[in-house]
């Protein structure tokens, strides 16, 4: 079986942090979400994965490579312009000649993919969507269910109160190729806009299968992101392969007098400043310095970045290679550099 990650979006929600980091590559636990999913995939036996680039390809292209890493075979699309999730999928109808997978580059999840391919098969479905239960869904797409599953409404993120279920879209879809016919060439088409509404419409054979008990997090708003990664730090949801969630890298670099307390992971060569304070759930990128008497808490600072000597960072989130000067004080907050202008 073959999948598509889709990620060709820019992740605006997540600005400024995605402006200089394209979403695929968004760290969870010090590496890129993309991994992560490539990962997941990997451990139900995918292994031949189409991705769509668009944003800062060449920095997803360079990282991801040609996927043997982490087991698989990526197959690279390069949209010039973004066509949507459907319309990128559209554009690879060559490639998925039987049933498929589809799935969100800021996807974080452990839903059984077997347990989901086996209901779509068994339901001789065209179109199967994982679901979840959530209590606020007004950023996701609202699906009602008949008792065999048939998806009989969909409300894409209604407004509070006018929710008509709580079980929501979790961008993971499985399809058979004949779901290219619903998909117009050449033009912007969306799943939850556009193509799932209208198989709702037809009643074709559109199924949605409640995945009780799954860990799933949409990591593209600065809300989930944090939530992601309390999560992982505190093991709720497990990531695969030779991920470490925890625990100081064996070449970072540790002051004396240093505090590190609660749920922490510090990244590779990472410099911790003598009696500074990491406080859990934090993360500490590769490369990072933190200044002495700096404090660190309940935080998330990516690759490169530097925290001043007695500065204090708090609920925050920091960007690749930011600099926080010394004494400087964040609460909540989220800062990043700025790309640099493009001169003719």
């Amino acid at each position: 079986m073959k999948a598509m990650i889709l990620a060709g979006g820019l992740s605006t929600r997540l600005y400024p942090l995605t402006k200089h980091v394209p979403k695929p590559l968004v760290p969870i636990a010090g590496e890129p979400n993309a991994i992560h999913v490539m990962r997941y995939l990997h451990s139900f036996g995918i292994t031949d994965i189409a991705i769509n680039l668009h944003y800062l390809a060449d920095m997803i292209s360079d990282r991801l490579g040609d996927g043997s890493a982490e087991g698989v075979r990526l197959h690279y699309l390069h949209e010039q312009e973004l066509l949507g999730s459907a319309g990128a999928v559209g554009q690879l109808k060559e490639f998925f000649d039987d049933t498929f997978v589809v799935i969100g580059c800021d996807d974080l999840t452990d839903l059984n993919l077997d347990e989901l391919i086996a209901f779509h098969k068994k339901r001789d479905a065209l179109a199967t969507i994982a679901l979840v239960t959530a209590e606020d869904v007004t950023h996701y797409g609202v699906v009602v269910l008949d008792p065999d599953g048939r998806v009989v409404e969909f409300q894409e993120k209604p407004a509070p109160g006018t929710e008509k279920s709580h079980l929501v879209n979790t961008g993971v879809y499985v399809f058979e190729p004949e779901i290219f016919e619903r998909i117009p060439a050449g033009e912007f088409f969306d799943f939850g806009k556009q193509v799932f509404p209208g198989l709702q419409r037809e009643r074709a054979a559109f199924y949605g299968l409640a995945m009780d008990g799954a860990y799933w997090c949409d990591i593209g708003t600065p809300e989930e992101y944090r939530r992601a990664t309390r999560d992982v730090l505190a093991g709720r949801v497990e990531l695969l392969g030779n991920a470490r969630v925890r625990g100081v890298a064996a070449d970072a670099d540790v002051g004396s007098n240093v505090r590190i307390e609660g749920d922490v992971r510090v990244g590779s060569c990472a410099r911790i400043g003598e009696r500074a304070r990491i406080v859990g759930p934090s993360v500490i990128g590769d490369g990072v310095s933190v200044g002495s008497d700096a404090e660190v808490r309940a935080s998330i600072v990516w690759d490169g970045a530097q925290i001043g000597e007695g500065a204090e960072v708090v609920e925050s989130i920091i960007g690749m290679d930011y600099v926080v000067a010394a004494g400087e004080r964040l609460l909540d907050a989220i800062v990043a550099n700025e790309p640099e202008p493009i001169t003719r």
